[in-house]
């Protein structure tokens, strides 16, 4: 679970008037070598986005501020261009009204991850493989399910489930951390528990889980998780354009790091850290040579 560092930061900032700063003390960078970076309170985000963050200061010398806030006020200050750079865009289905709306203020500066699912998941314990099963189960599940951030892109898909599906189910709103808090107490009872729920997360590490099957294909296949930025950013900083280019990692390595940060008491940014020195090789494949 996301330690209580990140619960009690979470702060829903206006990003037009306020950024929760990370810039490294001894960093001496002008504002044009300055990177400002945000990101959801989702575990895949704040794995990737501290990491790059450590890489950009430590190893390319540039200043990186870090703001979190939820995915709507997320998309439109990139647009706007008080922001920079978002490394959690799923696509196609998560983020598709998003990019419908803003795509034309944004870039695509490469993939971080392929093969990303979002669906219903359930503990594998629970005697239910389909969502059209759910109903059965409504009174166990206390009519609900059990959601994350109001304004991410797998609650209004999952509001569609429940509608495409006659589900007598309602979804109830909350964060990434809620949510695997419910999760880890219904578990720890062997209670039943539906959640929104998305892969990579390092909840399907941790318990063993399922995702419900989706026969109307609500949810899509399989996603690709990309980093995205205001207009004209890969002009203004190419050599970061090109590093979130070749940034990309695989299941085990962003489960490994992911499960790291949860696991830990430490700040995000110190186990990146920690990360990122253990795996050399694969952090130098990123940073570009010219």
């Amino acid at each position: 679970m996301i330690k209580k560092i990140l619960i009690t930061a979470t702060l829903i900032l206006s990003l037009t008037t306020a950024l929760v700063g990370c810039q490294s003390p001894a960093s001496s960078k002008s504002e044009e070598t300055t990177i400002k970076m945000v990101y959801v309170n989702w575990a895949e985000g704040i794995a990737m986005t501290n990491l790059a963050k450590v890489i950009l200061e430590d190893k390319m010398d540039y200043t990186v501020e870090l703001t979190m806030a939820d995915v709507a006020p997320i998309f439109t200050s990139l647009a706007s261009g008080d922001q920079d750079v978002f490394m959690d865009a799923w696509l196609p289905v998560t983020h598709q009204s998003y990019m419908k709306e803003y795509g034309d203020e944004l870039e695509t500066l490469g993939t971080n991850f392929e093969g990303a699912r979002i669906g219903l998941v359930v503990p594998e314990y629970m005697n239910i493989q389909s969502i059209e099963e759910l109903n059965d189960l409504a009174l166990d599940l206390e009519g609900q399910i059990i959601g994350i951030d109001s304004g991410a892109g797998i609650m209004s898909t999952a509001e569609t489930a429940i509608e495409e599906y006659g589900l007598s189910l309602s979804l109830l709103p909350g964060s990434g951390p809620a949510m695997t808090a419910s999760l880890e107490t219904a578990i720890s009872k062997e209670l039943p528990i539906v959640v929104t729920g998305w892969e990579p997360h390092w909840k399907f590490a941790r318990w063993d889980l399922k995702f419900l099957e989706d026969p109307k294909g609500v949810f899509g296949e399989s996603e690709t998780i990309y980093t995205i930025a205001r207009n004209n950013f890969s002009e203004d900083m190419p050599q970061v354009a090109k590093f979130f280019d070749n940034f990309e990692m695989s299941s085990q390595e962003l489960g490994d790091l992911m499960g790291a940060i949860a696991d830990s008491s430490e700040d995000p940014d110190v186990v990146a850290k920690e990360w990122m020195d253990a795996h050399p090789e694969l952090i130098s494949s990123w940073i570009p040579s010219n």
